[in-house]
């Protein structure tokens, strides 16, 4: 049974330069996944950006402030809340197949929603443990680790897209944990940073599957924020591992 793209739309014109990138014409494919990829990199200097102009230029008491009140008591639950909406609004523009306009601001919608999400680990790692190197080596391990699984989706070609009930049923349970963290109050630990890893690394591979066969050629920018978002979430746990081992230094 053929696989039916979630985000395809239905007047995909196949055998031509658009429907779904492993049908569509050789240049029309490069095309598409150069596009994808540009604008993947784009989203990340954005992001880039918006945290060096946030810890540019707010205030440390005001930006303290902000991040106590982000991650104190319930927070970070309403923290969360908020970012899940935001999410879900980001990425239906983004799918939208009749604005391109529309799509642009659900990635750029979901890039400053990012940049908020990663604000309180990236403070406490720069600012209150005094370990700038940290989100340096964060970003470099999970550049190295998106590079592996990219080679590896491109060079196998293997279509996973059967892995996308697994993953999302797998993110329900880890935000299920995560709230019920909140609540109770008791830290996730390393072990859960580490299946999060490995659910972001799982992300990443049905991702780029989905880019080499299900995407339309015309969905470049849904593209990128999905893989920006698996992106980001594996940087995001990779940051809170190395965190923890550098709170462990005497």
């Amino acid at each position: 049974m053929s696989q039916v793209n979630p985000y395809a739309n239905g007047d995909s014109m196949l055998g031509t330069q658009y429907g779904p990138a492993a049908f569509a014409e050789e240049s029309a494919r490069a095309a598409f996944i150069r596009r994808t990829y540009s604008h993947l990199t784009g989203a990340v200097f954005a992001l880039m950006a918006i945290e060096f102009v946030l810890f540019a230029v707010v205030p440390r008491n005001i930006m303290t402030g902000l991040v106590e009140r982000m991650i104190g008591g319930y927070g970070w639950l309403i923290v969360l809340g908020a970012f899940m909406g935001v999410s879900w609004i980001a990425r239906s523009w983004a799918n939208s197949g009749h604005s391109v306009a529309k799509q642009y601001f659900g990635l750029g919608l979901y890039v400053v929603a990012e940049a908020f999400i990663l604000l309180p680990a990236l403070y406490v790692a720069i600012v209150i443990m005094g370990q700038e190197n940290i989100p340096i080596l964060a970003a470099i391990i999970t550049s190295v680790c998106f590079a592996g699984l990219t080679a590896f989706v491109f060079m196998t070609r293997v279509d996973l897209s059967s892995w996308g009930t697994y993953l999302f049923a797998a993110g329900m349970i880890a935000m299920g944990v995560a709230i019920a963290g909140i609540f109770f109050g008791y830290s996730l630990g390393l072990f859960f940073c580490g299946v999060m890893v490995a659910l972001a690394c799982g992300y990443i591979l049905y991702d780029t599957s989905n880019v080499l066969h299900h995407y339309d050629t015309r969905q470049h920018v849904a593209a990128s924020l999905a893989l920006f978002a698996s992106v980001a979430l594996l940087f995001y746990y990779v940051l809170r591992i190395l965190m923890m081992f550098a709170g462990t230094d005497d």
